[in-house]
């Protein structure tokens, strides 16, 4: 079983120039996903997709594998996971002839995430053949059952109907329970992104993470929070 870990760490960031190798906690932050990645026996490589120079440089120098620069169609704004990845997975076997059976999915935003549960995803994975992937989440902090869409003469209307009297003023014990894709990991098979050209396919694992360790560094405010809980909890990989 061949497991390989990918990083996608676009330079483009314009919220945080540079985001991924800005300093947190006294080292780049993408490096804090890469000793993750290194940290766990089953994973066999660590592989970053980068279309910048510094960041392959500095991935690099924490002894991950950057094997070719992204091209630029696979880094804009709105570029999707899933080009991303079936480059990555194209341009591995075209020039290594290396088809791994399961990608790590390692977000470099995401830095509070520990090796024993990128493990645990990744043997949940193995252990249930049916699945097509694992995707981490958590409980949110708002429930999308009190949620609302507001029609063209400023009425609110219920975002998701159930069959629950005045669900909107129902206490939250009340309401079905429901989860958050939280981008802590995501652990699929090669054959879900080639065959089913999908980042999850349909049969999709759970794995509940505790929100403590639930950040998404997508601004300044949220980089000072991650760094703040990084600290507090003194988190080692």
């Amino acid at each position: 079983m061949k497991v390989v870990a990918i990083i996608p760490a676009r330079g483009g960031s314009k919220s945080i120039p540079l985001k991924n190798i800005k300093s947190f906690c006294g080292k780049p932050l993408l490096v804090h996903s890469i000793e993750t990645a290194l940290g766990c026996s089953t994973i066999d490589r660590t592989i970053v997709s980068t279309d910048s120079e510094q960041i392959a440089t500095v991935a690099k120098e924490a002894c991950a594998e950057v094997p070719f620069l992204r091209p630029a169609e696979f880094a804009q704004d709105d570029a999707l996971d899933l080009p991303v990845f079936l480059h990555c997975l194209d341009w591995l076997k075209a020039n290594e002839g290396y088809e791994p059976d399961i990608i790590v999915h390692l977000r470099p935003t995401s830095p509070l995430r520990t090796v024993v549960m990128v493990e645990k995803a990744i043997h949940k994975l193995i252990e249930n053949p049916r699945a097509d992937s694992v995707r981490s989440v958590c409980t949110p902090s708002q429930n999308p059952f009190k949620m609302w869409s507001i029609d063209k003469d400023g009425f609110l209307s219920p975002l998701i109907k159930i069959d629950i009297y005045e669900q909107w003023n129902q206490p939250r014990q009340k309401l079905p329970k429901v989860y958050w894709q939280n981008g802590y990991v995501d652990v699929t098979r090669r054959t879900t992104l080639i065959k089913k050209h999908s980042m999850t396919g349909d049969k999709i694992l759970s794995l509940v993470i505790e929100d403590t360790h639930i950040i998404d560094i997508d601004n300044q405010v949220t980089f000072e929070l991650a760094e703040k809980i990084y600290q507090k909890n003194c988190l080692k990989l």
